[in-house]
């Protein structure tokens, strides 16, 4: 049974716990009132005796989110990193460095109605799935028990860009492929420029080329790998 303490204006409670014999009471603080303290205590009283050793150390959700992706995300492109980067400022410029365990399912939303409130579902999407990832392993960690993402209504108010917004026309397709042709002689990323335009090849698959995938003699060149970005 957990006792209460009142310790200045709050409260406190104190839970037996012995490990390998020794006494480790469990203890936190700072809640406003008993009522507080004992709902608290009662809620880690319950995961004991389920088995479930309470993570009360806090676990600010900047490090831990940037301790995560840089140990499950190694092997990603340059690209991706950067879009992991971005989640992360997102977090913190929301969140700060504010503990795993005091978030509620209530402040989530109230962050992504916040960040999607300029911008485009799509962005809204990618970012919500990095957290959720994340905070999926730390509940696996057992670092929080309850998973604050889940169910979360995605909002966004930046309409997503029409197909025809996402790559040149005829006529700029034309203008562009004329001012290329006057500047091959500047360096090889015109002769790349060319090469895209002139052959619809991503630019991954452009700078995976080399001397070999050219052949001169039947005017062909050779698509077979990528290079990661």
């Amino acid at each position: 049974m957990a006792s209460i303490q009142k310790r200045g204006k709050t409260y406190q409670y104190t839970i037996s716990h012995t490990v390998n014999g020794k006494p480790k009471p469990i203890r936190k603080g700072g809640f406003r009132t008993k009522k507080e303290a004992q709902i608290a205590a009662a809620e880690i009283e319950s995961q004991m005796n389920k088995g479930i050793l309470p993570h009360l150390t806090p676990v600010p959700i900047d490090q831990y989110f940037d301790r995560w992706f840089k140990l499950y995300k190694t092997n990603i492109s340059v690209t991706t990193r950067k879009h992991y980067e971005y989640t992360s400022n997102a977090i913190k410029e929301y969140f700060g460095s504010k503990p795993l365990q005091e978030i509620t399912k209530h402040d989530y939303q109230m962050f992504i109605n916040q960040f999607g409130s300029n911008k485009a579902k799509e962005t809204v999407e990618k970012v919500n799935t990095h957290i959720r990832a994340c905070i999926k392993d730390a509940v696996d960690e057992q670092i929080i028990h309850r998973d604050f993402t889940r169910n979360a209504v995605i909002t966004w108010t930046v309409p997503a860009k029409k197909s025809a917004e996402k790559h040149l026309g005829y006529k700029e397709s034309e203008l562009l492929l004329k001012e290329i042709w006057k500047k091959l002689d500047k360096g090889l990323g015109y002769s790349l420029l060319l090469l895209g335009l002139t052959s619809g090849m991503r630019f991954g698959e452009m700078v995976g080329l080399t001397r070999k995938d050219f052949n001169f003699e039947s005017n062909t060149v050779t698509i077979n790998k990528t290079w990661a970005i």
